[in-house]
């Protein structure tokens, strides 16, 4: 199977085709699929929702838009508007709403969370038939990592890859940790994954038009959501 296949785009509504049957039983979870979880496993973005049980939806609304602001004076400044500003938004969102949160505080807003996930019921049939077959599967997301495992604990996925945070003593300081984990950087990190775990028989993944197009580049079967 020709590693240059084009990108496949989701049959009547939004449910893509389904994965063929492992073919060895003896392949030791030798196939992979990657699954993106804002737009593509679930409905929306979580990281708005997730903030506004700690600071409340109308202050989370109001930092996002300072957040939008702030992000484009600075890329003006810059003369780098056409660079990553949606990762300055964000940068500049967390440190104004996550700065100084104790952990356990966050946390306990990650539970709380739990109640929002509307999933995408044909992304989510197509991740468990991967899970029927044998198959490794990987959520890899610029959702923060300290929610993440609770939205996925009933899943049973096999590895996350995420955007993580800092914390010093227990409390957060708003800044992310080891870049956002979206577009290159996810793709950087899948490509590791790849190159630790591999190497692997065939690799799915499952993303949206255009932050994921730098993963699914690197994976033979490739939906678009």
């Amino acid at each position: 199977m020709s590693t240059g296949k084009a990108l496949l785009r989701p049959t009547a509504f939004g449910e893509p085709s389904s994965p063929s049957p492992n073919r060895d039983a003896g392949d030791d979870r030798r196939e992979v699929a990657f699954f993106d979880f804002d737009g593509t496993l679930v409905r929306g973005d979580s990281l708005l929702p997730f903030l506004s049980q700690i600071v409340g939806s109308r202050r989370a609304r109001l930092s996002l838009a300072r957040a939008v602001h702030g992000a484009i004076q600075l890329h003006a400044m810059k003369r780098q508007l056409g660079s990553d500003i949606r990762t300055s938004t964000k940068a500049i969102l967390l440190r104004q709403t996550l700065a100084g949160v104790p952990v356990a505080e966050a946390m306990a807003a990650a539970e709380r969370l739990a109640g929002w996930v509307r999933w995408n019921n044909p992304i989510l049939d197509a991740l468990k038939a991967h899970q029927d077959a044998g198959r490794r599967v990987v959520v890899a997301t610029g959702a923060l990592d300290l929610y993440m495992p609770v939205l996925l604990r009933d899943l049973g996925v096999d590895d996350l890859l995420a955007t993580g945070l800092e914390e010093v003593d227990g409390v957060l300081t708003g800044h992310m940790k080891g870049g956002n984990c979206v577009r290159a950087i996810k793709a950087q990190r899948v490509s590791a994954y790849l190159n630790h775990h591999g190497p692997f028989a065939e690799t799915w993944g499952y993303g949206n038009r255009p932050s994921d197009v730098p993963m699914l580049a690197l994976l033979r079967n490739k939906v678009i959501v």
